[in-house]
């Protein structure tokens, strides 16, 4: 997929929207060889998804031997709008805690003295750092079931249209 073709999916509003979001599920390759997808927090910088996790996390691992990821983004409501990205896992082992994991969690409701509260407490629990695991998207699709469909939905689509004009 072309740089340009990803732009022009993830500039689209219902892209915007979904990448406004807080949880993206993360898809990888364990150590095992077995697939893994997993629910986590993300912030999105308008060109890289990053993610954020402790340092002793086993994914790390896994994603230093095998970088390749997928990413689900999606909503609760019927039809669902999916963003689907697919891309390579950079790991950021940096001290204190990532900008990004403080702001992928400013959506949470929380009184300000609740917020500082919460802070204290992560840069305690996270006192040895963390780890920042970026990816730039490689490829995109955006289903939102009004101008795009699923790949073989759209492919079933195209096939009865044919016998229709036959």
């Amino acid at each position: 997929m072309e740089p340009n073709e990803i732009t022009e999916i993830l500039s689209r509003p219902y892209s915007q929207e979904l990448l406004a979001r807080d949880i993206t599920r993360l898809a990888y390759v364990a150590k095992d060889g077995t697939p893994r997808t997993i629910p986590i927090a993300f912030a999105w910088n308008g060109l890289e998804v990053v993610m954020c996790t402790p340092k002793n996390a086993p994914k790390l691992q896994a994603l230093s031997e095998n970088p390749m990821v997928a990413l689900t983004i999606d909503t609760e409501v019927h039809p669902p709008k999916i963003l689907l990205i697919r891309g390579r896992a950079e790991l950021d082992y940096v001290d204190g805690i990532p900008d990004e994991y403080l702001q992928e969690t400013s959506s949470y409701e929380m009184t300000p003295e609740q917020r500082v509260e919460w802070e204290a407490g992560i840069r305690s629990l996270y006192s040895d750092g963390m780890v920042r695991i970026v990816v730039t998207p490689t490829w995109a699709k955006l289903i939102d079931f009004e101008t795009t469909l699923p790949s073989p939905v759209e492919e079933l689509v195209r096939q009865q249209q044919e016998r229709q004009q036959a």
